[in-house]
């Protein structure tokens, strides 16, 4: 069916003999008209919208590349015990790419305050992409970004580390109760070190 015969069928009824004459010329009027050119702009404004990106079907379902619990469990077991072998008893908490706790290891004797510090250096590295230590550095650099400190779960202490997986960070690793957060963050690397393997695959 073609766009005349459309509009007139809409305007005529479901016969079109009703808006033809005997001569089979279609006895145009000013409303007939006035439908035809407003059908003609709504087709060309849909056939716009269908090339927009947004209008093109927009996605409904997002796949994130998150840390799985295996991978979590032993980056945070060998963070663990590198600290172990080193003397220092620690907490190492890992995170997932959507800020969830994965994994917490609370080591015999480390000092309570260490599970929300290593917590707290896992969120940071993660929401900045970037070991929480050079955050730290970074905001106390620029004084107009100290507000952010305010922020819940945010710390300027080093020991936290993103965990990436090619471009894409799919979770942070922290730990806390080393004599130094440099030690924090070596146990945290040698802890994404061991599982370097299948974050490239």
């Amino acid at each position: 069916m073609g766009l005349e015969e459309l509009v007139h069928r809409t305007h005529c009824g479901t016969s079109l003999a009703n808006c033809f004459s005997h001569t089979g010329h279609p006895r145009y009027n000013r409303t007939l008209r006035r439908n035809m050119m407003k059908l003609g702009k709504l087709t060309a404004l849909a056939a716009m919208l269908a090339i927009l990106p947004g209008f093109a079907g927009a996605q409904a379902v997002l796949n994130v590349r998150t840390l799985s619990y295996n991978a979590a469990h032993e980056a945070a077991t060998t963070a663990l015990e590198t600290c172990r072998e080193s003397g220092y008893t620690v907490t190492v908490t890992v995170l997932d790419r959507l800020g969830r706790t994965k994994v917490v290891l609370h080591d015999d004797n480390a000092n309570p305050h260490t599970i929300e510090n290593s917590l707290r250096k896992a969120y940071t590295s993660l929401t900045s992409r970037t070991p929480s230590g050079e955050y730290g550095k970074r905001v106390t650099a620029n004084p107009s970004s100290v507000g952010v400190l305010s922020l819940d779960k945010i710390t300027t202490l080093e020991g936290g580390l993103p965990i990436f997986a090619g471009k894409d960070v799919v979770g942070a690793i922290g730990v806390s109760g080393a004599p130094g957060g440099d030690k924090d963050a070596a146990c945290g690397q040698a802890g994404i070190d061991r599982i370097a393997k299948g974050l490239s695959e």
